[in-house]
């Protein structure tokens, strides 16, 4: 009730004071409930960029195989832990085949032994293969690793951890076996255990070339990105790798060189920085040693993905990727059964 200059007993200025104030408390209130909002939505913002996409490693782990900031490239010194049972001097191989392969992979391993990789002779032509491991932290399982190494003489292996991180150091294992003890051969192929390859159209195409130095091919990949988003597979670091583009390289599924290029990307290697995708790092050493990548053929025989299967189309590819076990067994023994008469 209104009463002169009173509301209810209360001075009229009073309770207009009263109010101002409340107004302007709510006022304040809402402002800083307005600002915290933004700041937490700004902080969550940072977050996910911070985790996405800067180059800084906070959330990588030592034990991935890798480290930031990236150094140069060093071999793994000391002696090879197993070596294949083959003297290239006496008698060299036309093709070396390496396949990067995994401690847990027998069965991968065995499939191959089976099919594509038995040392054969394709038009008078000698190929054998070999497996390229790194070493485990499993006792056990290092022990079978060793026996299985003494049975079937086919696997190159030095003490560094086998991880998807270490390919690098895996394929360039491979190199300095080539460099070291079987420079005479005249091609090396690296691959991996989920690829198919066609050992006797690759020999054809081979020998076609007529030439037998300074030669690298695969799966060309001429004008490739870095992916510096952090959650793919694939993410590489300003410092990891500072360029805009990848210099030209071949898919890590399945390329082929000349020995005497597995001979010098072993010595540039260490004068290169360090990169874990290992067909970057190669296609790297063939940048500075100014070597190009050739076309096999005019048609592409190089496939780094999976193809349907038919023996019609697999008889002129060179490599095929993702291929099961079974499949290895089941391919090749359609391909030989029906083109050449027997049956592996």
């Amino acid at each position: 009730m209104r009463m002169g200059g009173t509301w209810l007993g209360l001075p009229l200025g009073h309770l207009l004071a009263l109010g101002h104030r409340h107004k302007w408390r709510t006022m304040m209130d809402f402002r800083k409930f307005r600002l915290f909002f933004c700041l937490l939505g700004l902080s969550c913002g940072s977050f996910w960029f911070f985790y996405n996409w800067t180059e800084f490693c906070v959330f990588c782990e030592n034990s991935q195989g890798y480290l930031f900031p990236t150094e140069p490239f060093r071999r793994i010194e000391g002696n090879f832990s197993q070596l294949p049972d083959i003297d290239c001097h006496k008698n060299p191989p036309f093709l070396v085949l390496l396949v990067a392969s995994s401690c847990q992979h027998l069965d991968a391993r065995m499939a191959i032994r089976q099919t594509w990789g038995k040392e054969r002779t394709v038009a008078g032509k000698r190929l054998v293969t070999y497996f390229l491991l790194g070493s485990t932290v499993d006792p056990s399982q290092q022990a079978d690793i060793a026996a299985e190494g003494q049975q079937y003489r086919d696997i190159i292996q030095k003490n560094f951890t086998d991880t998807y991180y270490n390919l690098t150091l895996k394929t360039m294992m491979g190199m300095e076996w080539v460099h070291r003890f079987c420079s005479q051969s005249s091609f090396v192929m690296k691959t991996d255990t989920d690829v198919f390859v066609n050992v006797f159209y690759l020999t054809e195409l081979l020998l076609r070339k007529e030439k037998a130095t300074g030669f690298f091919t695969g799966f060309l990949k001429l004008h490739e990105y870095p992916i510096r988003r952090r959650g793919s597979k694939w993410y590489v670091s300003r410092e990891e790798y500072p360029g805009k583009t990848y210099p030209p390289f071949c898919s890590g599924t399945g390329y082929v060189l000349s020995s005497d290029v597995a001979s010098q990307i072993y010595h540039v290697s260490e004068s290169v920085s360090f990169i874990k995708l290992e067909d970057v790092f190669i296609g790297l050493c063939l940048a500075k040693l100014k070597i190009r990548l050739e076309e096999l053929h005019s048609e592409q025989t190089f496939f780094p993905e999976r193809i349907r299967f038919s023996v019609s189309r697999f008889k002129k590819i060179v490599m095929c990727h993702e291929v099961e076990p079974t499949e290895q067994l089941s391919y090749w023994n359609h391909l030989v059964s029906e083109n050449r008469g027997e049956v592996l």
